[in-house]
């Protein structure tokens, strides 16, 4: 089975049903586009006894496996945070950092974020209201241009935003719910068509906001000065250290063209309306 992600490839070689439907359901509109892929994935059960027993799933990317394995039910879950692994672990030929990225008019809003901070959430609150998500886990960052590309996947959502997500938009295409894993609930609905995503082209980045969601809190924006920014980016790059001076170059030319906030929040919406001010302005 091969998954287009637009940047990347994968062919993915499994027999769990759960995995397979999934796949369909998030990648199924790119998968008549023929392509060599980058990646060769697979994912197995453990022993013949755990197919019966507590069934447990082993994920391989070219015969290595850089996981422990995780319960069957959890294998959708495994597949998409391994295909992040595959990327960060070996794409050197762009700068990779930890952050959702929201495009709008032409220009990019990174969120780099610890977990926690609702960025996915956002992300998808956001990639079905018009914006358009060019990753929520990693953005991927042209070196020479400095522009930053889309991929062609879904967002991952946590807890209990996968219950917001479904009463906001009924009509969203969500994966049934991973439970119990390492990160809570999680489920991953599609933001883009394959359609949409071909229209998509490398952009700028106009802003950093680091968001923080606080429960009950009014949106508070603060700015931050470069050198914190500039801090926080390669705290949250992938392969700065294998990049070095490339990446400290880049981190440090973003920040000094780039608006830089702080945000606190509690209200999609009124985020939300202050992400179409920076991208209109």
């Amino acid at each position: 089975m091969l998954i287009n992600c637009g940047l990347y490839s994968f062919y993915l070689s499994t027999k769990i049903p759960a995995v397979i439907h999934n796949t369909q359901l998030i990648y199924g509109d790119s998968s008549s586009v023929e392509v060599v892929a980058d990646f060769n994935l697979s994912l197995t059960s453990t022993s013949l006894l755990r197919r019966f027993f507590k069934p447990q799933v082993s994920f391989h990317c070219d015969q290595h496996s850089p996981f422990k394995p995780l319960p069957q039910s959890q294998a959708y879950a495994l597949l998409e945070w391994g295909m992040n692994w595959c990327v960060a672990a070996h794409d050197f030929s762009h700068f990779l950092l930890h952050a959702a990225v929201l495009v709008k008019n032409n220009k990019a809003i990174l969120c780099p974020a610890s977990p926690g901070s609702g960025k996915s959430t956002l992300s998808a609150f956001l990639g079905l209201s018009g914006w358009f998500v060019y990753s929520d886990e990693m953005a991927i960052i042209d070196i020479d241009s400095q522009n930053v590309k889309p991929m062609f996947r879904p967002v991952c959502l946590k807890n209990d935003s996968i219950e917001l997500m479904k009463n906001w938009h009924p009509s969203a295409i969500i994966t049934p719910v991973c439970r119990d894993t390492q990160k809570g609930d999680v489920a991953h609905v599609k933001v883009l068509s394959w359609q949409q995503y071909q229209q998509l082209t490398p952009v700028p980045i106009t802003a950093l906001v680091f968001p923080k969601f606080k429960t009950g809190s009014e949106l508070k924006l603060y700015k931050l000065d470069q050198l914190d920014a500039f801090s926080q980016l390669s705290r949250n790059a992938f392969n700065y250290n294998v990049l070095g001076k490339t990446a400290f170059t880049l981190s440090a030319d973003i920040v000094s063209r780039a608006g830089i906030y702080q945000a606190e929040y509690s209200d999609l919406t009124q985020l939300a309306t202050f992400f179409d001010e920076l991208v209109q302005a």
